[in-house]
C-alpha cells in the first residue's frame, strides 16, 4: 500500500486567459476531449494511490463539486435506456463518501497559502499537491512514478523536465548537486532565473510530494514575489532539514494554462485515443491551409 494517500489540489485561480468560456465555467472544468482538466489530474492521483482530495477553491467554483457528486437522475436515465456505455463513463466522475474534501481559499495569495490551506485536514504525514494545468501523457502517471521513488528517498520532492536554457525563465528550476538516474540531490530552487543565471536545465513541474514539516516553513514565512507565500520559498526553507529531490518523470507534459497548450494537448490526448487517433490523423493530414475565422 503506499505510503502518499492525501493530495491537494490548488483550484483557486481564475483562468483569465480562457475568458469568455471561464467567465461561467471553472478553468478546471474546461474539457480535454471528452473529461475535464480536473478529472485527468484526479485520475492520475487514484493511479498513485490517493484516497484522500483536498480541492483548495474559490467563490464560483460550485461545478467543481457538483462533478464529483453522484448525478442520481441522470443515471436512472441512462439506466433505463440501457446506455451502460454512457453509465461507464460517469464511473470515474465519482468519489467515495469522505474522500472529497473543498476548502475556500478567500484571497489568490499564492500557491504556498493554497497549500496551507491543507495543514489541518493533511496532518504529519507526506502528501501530494498536483496543480491540474499540468497534464502529463503517460500509461502510469507522473504521480504513481514520484511515490515509487520517494519510498526510497523522503524529505521533499518536485517533478522536473529538461527544458531548452532559453525556456528557464518562465519556470522554477531545479539547483542540482547530484544526478543518478531519473533522481537529482538538490541545493534548493531557483524561481524564474535569468538563462545566464540559471543553476541547471530542470525545470520544475506542477507535481510535489512535500513532508508535513512544510507548513512550519510556510507559517514561518513572509510575502515573497508578487506578494504572495511562495511555495518555492517554504521548500527552500527546509532543504536542511527535510531534502529536496527532483524527479525527472517520464511522460509529456502539457501546459494546459495557457490556449496554446491546451490545443496542443487536445490533439496529443486525441491521438492517444485509439477510438480517435485514425479519423483525427486523417482530418489533420488532408487540411492543406487553416480554416478562416468568422468575426
Amino acid at each position: 500500500m503506499t505510503h502518499i494517500r492525501t493530495a491537494v489540489f490548488p483550484v483557486a485561480g481564475m483562468g483569465t486567459r480562457f475568458l469568455p468560456a471561464t467567465k461561467s465555467i471553472p478553468k478546471e472544468m474546461l474539457p480535454l476531449v471528452d473529461r475535464p482538466l480536473i478529472q485527468y489530474a484526479v485520475d492520475e492521483a487514484r493511479k498513485a494511490g490517493i484516497e484522500e482530495f483536498i480541492f483548495v477553491s474559490a467563490a464560483g467554483k460550485g461545478a467543481l463539486e457538483d462533478y464529483f457528486d453522484t448525478a442520481a437522475a441522470l443515471e436512472m436515465q441512462l439506466k433505463a435506456k440501457g446506455k451502460t456505455d454512457a453509465l461507464q463513463a460517469l464511473a470515474p466522475t465519482r468519489m467515495p463518501e469522505g474522500a472529497l474534501t473543498i476548502l475556500r481559499q478567500a484571497q489568490p495569495l499564492g500557491l504556498g497559502h493554497a497549500v496551507r490551506q491543507a495543514k489541518r485536514l493533511v496532518g504529519d504525514t507526506p502528501f501530494a499537491v498536483l496543480l491540474p494545468d499540468d497534464v502529463i501523457l503517460h500509461e502510469t502517471g507522473a504521480l504513481a512514478q514520484m511515490v515509487e521513488a520517494h519510498a526510497d528517498q523522503g524529505g521533499h520532492m518536485v517533478a522536473t523536465m529538461e527544458v531548452p536554457r532559453a525556456a528557464v525563465s518562465s519556470y522554477g528550476v531545479l539547483d542540482v548537486s547530484q544526478q543518478k538516474g531519473r533522481i537529482a540531490q538538490a541545493r534548493g530552487l531557483v524561481e524564474k532565473p535569468r538563462p545566464d543565471f540559471a543553476p541547471s536545465t530542470q525545470a520544475i513541474v506542477g507535481r510535489y510530494i512535500l513532508e508535513p514539516s512544510i507548513f512550519e516553513r510556510l507559517d514561518a514565512l513572509g510575502p515573497g514575489a508578487g506578494g504572495e507565500l511562495q511555495l518555492t520559498d517554504a521548500i527552500n526553507a527546509d532543504v536542511e532539514t527535510a531534502g529536496v529531490t527532483g524527479y525527472q518523470f517520464a511522460g509529456e507534459r502539457f501546459d494546459c494554462g495557457s490556449v496554446q497548450g491546451f490545443v496542443q494537448a487536445t490533439a496529443a490526448f486525441a491521438m492517444a485515443r485509439g477510438d480517435l487517433s485514425a479519423e483525427f490523423s486523417a482530418f489533420m493530414t488532408a487540411r492543406k491551409s487553416p480554416l478562416k475565422m468568422v468575426a
